[in-house]
C-alpha cells in the first residue's frame, strides 16, 4: 500500500505557522489531513475522524499532548508521532508510556517528519500482514499475545500496548530466549536502515517493562534484549 495516498493524518499543534507548514507538506505528499490546535479539539477530532496516524505536539492548551495521546489510545490503537521541544529522556519516556510510538525534537526538517510518518504507517501495514501469516497466538510465560487482534494479556489481565510496543513484543516473542540486537530490532520493528535510533529501542523496552513486569525482558549489555521464559 502506498504510504501517502489517501492515508489520514491528524495534525495537532497549537502554533498556527507550524501546524500549517506540517499540514501543507503532508498534503503535498498525498496525505489527507485534518488539523487541531488544542487538546480538547484533538480528542474530539480523533473520535469524529478516525485518522490512521497522529502528529501530536506535547505542549498544547486545554489538555497536553500526553493526555490527548492517553485518551485517544484508550479508544483504539493508532500510531502517534509526538513533537517535543526538548530532547529530554523523562519527556520521551512519559510520551512512550501513554502511547506515543516515535518522537521528533523541534526544530525538525519536514523531510524527516514525512519520513517518520511513512515509516510508522509502513510498520502498521507490515505488522498486519505478518499477523495474517503467523500463528494466531504466542505465549511466553504469563504473557499471551493475540496477533490478529493485537491484544496482550499478562496472567489473564489485558494490557494496553501501543502499536510499536506490540510489534516489539512480537519480535522478541517469536524466538523466546534469543537475544535480539538493537540493530536487528530497529530493522524489524522500526524499519530503520541504520543504528541511529538505539536510544529509541531502549526507551521502548523500558516502557514495555513497565507494563509487562520488569523480569520478562532481559538486557544483554552491549548487545540487545531477549524475552525469557520464566
Amino acid at each position: 500500500m502506498d504510504n501517502g495516498v489517501n492515508r489520514r493524518v491528524l495534525v495537532v499543534e497549537d502554533e498556527p505557522t507550524i501546524n500549517q507548514a506540517v499540514s501543507d507538506r503532508l498534503v503535498a505528499e498525498g496525505f489527507e489531513v485534518r488539523q487541531a490546535y488544542d487538546g480538547p479539539a484533538a480528542v474530539a477530532a480523533a473520535l469524529d475522524w478516525p485518522a490512521e496516524l497522529l502528529v501530536l505536539d506535547v505542549m498544547l492548551p486545554g489538555l497536553d499532548g500526553h493526555e490527548v495521546c492517553r485518551r485517544v489510545q484508550a479508544g483504539r490503537p493508532v500510531p502517534v508521532l509526538m513533537l517535543t521541544a526538548r530532547d529530554d529522556e523523562t519527556d520521551v519516556l512519559v510520551g512512550l508510556g501513554v502511547g506515543a510510538d516515535d518522537y521528533l525534537t523541534k526544530p525538525f526538517s519536514m523531510r524527516e517528519l514525512v519520513a517518520r510518518v511513512r515509516v510508522l504507517l509502513r510498520r502498521v501495514d507490515r505488522a498486519a500482514e505478518l499477523a495474517r501469516g503467523g500463528p494466531a497466538t504466542l505465549t511466553v510465560g504469563p504473557v499471551q499475545i493475540d496477533r490478529s487482534g493485537r491484544r496482550v494479556s499478562v496472567e489473564g489481565v489485558d494490557v494496553h500496548l501501543t502499536p510499536t510496543e506490540f510489534d516489539l513484543l512480537v519480535c522478541l516473542a517469536d524466538a523466546p530466549g534469543t537475544v535480539r540486537t538493537r540493530e536487528h530490532l530497529l530493522a524489524e520493528v522500526w524499519d530503520w536502515p541504520d543504528a541511529a535510533g538505539t536510544r529509541t529501542v531502549d526507551s521502548h523496552v523500558r516502557s514495555l517493562r513497565g507494563k509487562l513486569g520488569s523480569g520478562l525482558v532481559r538486557t544483554v549489555h552491549g548487545v540487545g534484549y531477549a524475552l525469557d521464559q520464566p
